[in-house]
């Protein structure tokens, strides 16, 4: 298994990505092709002692900024470290993709260049976050402001396929963000992507309001690419505010200093809980060969989950299965 890697994608690239990739291959055993200016990567691991020899190298001459068109990157940015690795994956150099780069060049460089799934309208992006239970994925988190029912239909039943094969859930509960739980609410995407997702392969639980996401009450919420991006910053947000506060009573004394050393264990456990390295990366679901994209704000750890999240992408048959129900589909439509 080869798994391509942006080299030059994320705020701390290339060296965090270099060093995630390192240790995917040690803890793997599988290839990992670093993709981005030859001479730069090989100077960055120098530079910082690393020895790079069991890793590839795609040398790639140029980055795209996340500033720039998202459509640069299959116009005037074609020798770019994103655009090569995704030619690559599409020429099946590689089994599946990794950056944390422009997500706009992300999503339109996958779809232009690896293809979609035949049937799917458009790619989604996939958020993985914690709850009070288990993690619950969000799409669309950002690929797409503007959608459709049909499309919000296909990305609950591309959410629970991956939720059922990468997180081990039993048919995934599967639900629509709205402003209430009723059934007449929301507007008329919601009302009418109700109906379709009623009568789609998956477990839908119906709709569900957002300060219900957290408590654990769905494994896959849909909705638009705006609402879903809205929602994933306010999560993340409030994440770290938690997490601050939770900071500053902590230390706030001698007895809350104590008090901190007898629940380390739980405080511990609860960092990780929230903290996005440890799920790697979003999923672009609806392309025809793994892609994930990484926080932009990636470390070493970060990466190196993103890596496996790719590995499980691959073995699990994903895309496969995703491709299995929109032919269930369209025979119960037919």
């Amino acid at each position: 298994m080869n798994i391509v890697l942006d080299a030059f994608g994320g705020d701390n690239a290339p060296l965090e990505v270099i060093k995630g990739a390192l240790d995917a291959h040690n803890e793997f055993g599988i290839d990992v092709t670093l993709v981005g200016h030859e001479e730069k990567i090989k100077q960055c691991a120098a530079d910082n002692r690393l020895d790079i020899s069991s890793l590839k190298i795609r040398h790639a001459e140029t980055v795209i900024d996340v500033c720039e068109e998202p459509t640069a990157v299959v116009k005037t940015r074609k020798d770019c470290s994103m655009a090569v690795g995704l030619k690559m994956l599409a020429d099946g150099e590689g089994d599946a993709f990794v950056s944390a780069g422009s997500t706009g060049a992300l999503v339109v460089g996958a779809t232009m260049i690896v293809r979609r799934i035949k049937g799917i309208k458009r790619p989604a992006l996939a958020t993985v976050l914690p709850t009070a239970g288990d993690p619950v994925m969000l799409l669309d988190s950002g690929a797409n402001a503007d959608c459709r029912p049909e499309m919000l239909t296909q990305f609950a039943v591309m959410g629970s396929a991956y939720m059922n094969k990468i997180m081990q859930i039993d048919k995934p509960k599967t639900a629509l963000v709205n402003i209430g739980a009723e059934r007449s609410k929301g507007r008329e995407l919601e009302l009418e992507t109700y109906e379709q997702l009623s009568r789609a392969p998956i477990n839908f639980i119906g709709n569900i309001e957002a300060r219900q996401v957290p408590l654990g009450d769905a494994d896959v919420v849909v909705t638009d690419g705006f609402t879903g991006n809205v929602m994933l910053k306010l999560y993340e947000g409030m994440g770290k505010f938690f997490s601050g506060e939770l900071k500053t009573i902590l230390k706030s004394g001698v007895k809350s200093k104590l008090a901190a050393l007898m629940i380390m264990n739980g405080i511990n456990d609860f960092k990780k809980k929230v903290d996005y390295s440890e799920y790697g990366g979003a999923p672009l679901l609806g392309t025809a060969k793994p892609v994930i994209k990484a926080h932009g704000s990636s470390d070493a750890k970060a990466f190196f989950n993103a890596v496996r999240q790719a590995k499980l992408f691959t073995e699990t048959g994903v895309i496969n299965e995703i491709s299995a129900a929109l032919a269930e589909m369209k025979k119960e439509e037919a």
